[in-house]
């Protein structure tokens, strides 16, 4: 198997698996962190209006 960062060789017992190290492990994580992996497909459109749930007060507009 290769590193999907690299393309180095992995043996299957390597404690980074499917990484070969630890930086291109890292290296991954910080592309999912920086967006550059994504989905294909229409984006979620959400109303401006709309808070997110998660939003700090959210609860107390649905009280309202």
């Amino acid at each position: 198997m290769k590193c999907p960062i690299c393309r180095k060789e992995v043996k299957l017992d390597s404690p980074d698996m499917p990484f070969c190290s630890r930086r291109c492990r890292e290296a991954d994580l910080g592309n999912w962190a920086m967006e550059k992996y994504r989905i294909p497909g229409p984006r979620a459109a959400r109303a401006e209006s709309e808070p997110h749930p998660d939003a700090p007060g959210a609860e107390e507009l649905d009280a309202e």
